[in-house]
């Protein structure tokens, strides 16, 4: 498992073909549950020159690029500025989460900036994010009966309760099991996911597991109904100030 304390992961924002807004870590070690054998999963934000998006050609919006390092497969993907935006103003939890992850890379004044700006999307349906993400990661522990996409399935209910309930994105599950009601076995199910990233669940059987996942998609209901967070989102004129402003800048 690679020590993203000490890893030195700077230099690949420095190799990017256009500037970077920023870059952070996503997914299982953002998650609070990487294992062993984990990738690293870098996200992020490129900003296009404005001669790309004004000519004939079909800018590439996103970008990935795969490689090892140390023997750790590192993964980045990365979206066009606009696009980005656009994602979170579709009421897409996984780019917010991206956005606030505290593993961060590469940051820029604009980063700090789309940060603050991060608020004016938040609203009551994005439960409805974390809603189906969880009905798919559940859907595929049934096929597999592995515990990556139970875990997967916890985290995400857990995520959309909190956010409905404080406004707050939060994506690390070690973190929410201290802020929402969660099943006491949950912690087992992290260390053993630590030994082995696509290894067989173990522990409760499928009927208490599923009884589980239903009361917490009962609690994001019943969150969603009394959340403070808006309807709609109340951001959208100011994000589109600042992507026009960061574009004319690069």
């Amino acid at each position: 498992m690679i020590d993203l304390r000490t890893a030195d992961l700077a230099p690949v924002a420095a190799e990017q073909p256009d500037p970077l807004l920023f870059a952070t870590v996503s997914g299982a070690h953002l998650y609070g549950f990487p294992s062993r054998d984990s990738d690293v999963d870098l996200r992020g934000v490129h900003v296009l020159p404005t001669e790309a998006l004004v000519g004939l050609r079909e800018p590439a919006e996103t970008r990935s690029r795969m490689w090892v390092e140390d023997g750790v497969e590192m993964d980045l993907v990365t979206h066009d500025l606009r696009k980005f935006v656009r994602l979170m103003l579709r009421r897409n939890g996984y780019v917010l989460e991206q956005l606030l992850s505290p593993l961060v890379v590469h940051t820029t004044d604009a980063h700090a900036e789309l940060v603050a700006l991060a608020p004016s999307v938040l609203t009551s349906h994005h439960a409805h994010h974390y809603r189906g993400f969880a009905t798919t990661q559940w859907r595929l522990f049934e096929k597999t009966g592995e515990l990556k996409p139970l875990l997967y399935a916890f985290r995400v209910l857990l995520t959309g309760i909190h956010l409905m309930r404080s406004g707050q994105v939060r994506a690390d599950l070690t973190a929410l099991l201290g802020e929402v009601a969660a099943p006491g076995y949950l912690p087992e199910l992290i260390a053993a996911k630590a030994e082995a990233e696509h290894g067989a669940a173990s522990g409760p059987g499928r009927e208490r597991l599923a009884a589980d996942i239903e009361v917490l998609h009962a609690v994001l209901d019943e969150a969603q109904a009394a959340s403070l967070l808006p309807e709609a989102a109340a951001g959208h004129d100011a994000l589109h100030d600042f992507v026009v402003r960061v574009r004319l800048q690069g």
